[in-house]
């Protein structure tokens, strides 16, 4: 089977993430550049243009020898450089199973969704659920409450966990928890024990949105959150209240997951496309409305 090298593109609220593989349907695939791009207010495909040439320099590779170019996320800021979008449910499914094989359930946790994904042991998505519009369980709830109480934002999870107990804030509501940290600060708790208890209120709503998924174990982590040790920590400890026992993994590329489901997604698709399949695009895990040749 020919080797095809693919670039995949994750365009998210807060960061654009690229990687670079090389993909052998009868051997898998390697990973040879991955790249992370902060958008920090810029234009995003000033960002995205940066990024994608940071990883083609890595790779060693140009662009003109890329066999597809697949994006995931915002599609918008990837128009005019992709070759396919995909849906970001089945990137992540996809992505995640390459970084665990061993996964069973995907927890995408970004800036402003979460999504619990079931998943069979070739990626296909068995069932899934998605937060609603509330931002409470998610990377910018916490990056909000870390700007309030002046704590650097990869600093929150490791300063949560030596708090001895947590101060309990709403669950349900963004806006009200983020009401009860005003409060809590003028009643004079500590900084530990308020992100303790937005740690606890994060993941209290992760583990609902698994078990209404009916995930199974082990559950891959993706997305930024993943990279929150405290957060981690503590999902692991309300999923194994009920005394049952869930494996909580993450990986180094934990963020990268969606960007490499997309690269993955993209050299399947060029090698059925040079096959001349009749497959639609949703069935590819593409979005039938963007995808290109």
């Amino acid at each position: 089977m020919q080797r095809l090298t693919t670039c995949g593109i994750d365009v998210g609220s807060s960061a654009i993430k690229v990687v670079i593989l090389d993909d052998d349907a009868d051997r898998g695939a390697e990973l040879r550049a991955t790249h992370l791009e902060r958008i920090r207010r810029r234009a995003p495909q000033a960002v995205l243009a940066a990024a994608l040439r940071s990883a083609l320099a890595t790779a060693k590779v140009d662009e003109g020898d890329l066999a597809y170019i697949a994006s995931t996320g915002d599609g918008d800021v990837a128009e005019g450089v992709r070759t396919g979008h995909f849906y970001g449910m089945t990137c992540h499914a996809r992505g995640g199973l390459f970084l665990e094989p061993r996964a069973r359930s995907v927890l995408d946790v970004g800036a402003l969704w979460a999504r619990a994904i079931v998943i069979d042991p070739r990626a296909r998505v068995l069932a899934s659920r998605m937060t609603s519009q509330c931002a409470a369980g998610t990377g910018q709830f916490i990056e909000n409450i870390a700007r309030y109480l002046g704590v650097r934002l990869d600093e929150v999870g490791a300063l949560a966990m030596t708090a001895a107990r947590p101060e309990p804030v709403s669950g349900i509501c963004a806006v009200l928890a983020e009401t009860d940290v005003i409060n809590m600060v003028s009643r004079g708790i500590s900084t530990a024990e308020i992100l303790r208890g937005i740690h606890e209120s994060v993941a209290i709503r992760l583990v609902k949105l698994l078990r209404a998924a009916k995930g199974g174990t082990p559950v891959m982590v993706t997305g930024g959150l993943a990279g929150n040790a405290g957060l981690m920590a503590t999902l692991r400890e309300r999923l194994n209240d009920s005394g049952a026992e869930t494996e909580v993994l993450t990986h180094p590329l934990s963020a990268h997951a969606g960007a490499i489901g997309a690269a993955l997604w993209g050299a399947f698709r060029r090698r059925k496309l040079a096959a001349g399949s009749t497959l639609t695009p949703t069935a590819l895990g593409a979005a039938p409305l963007t995808v290109g040749g």
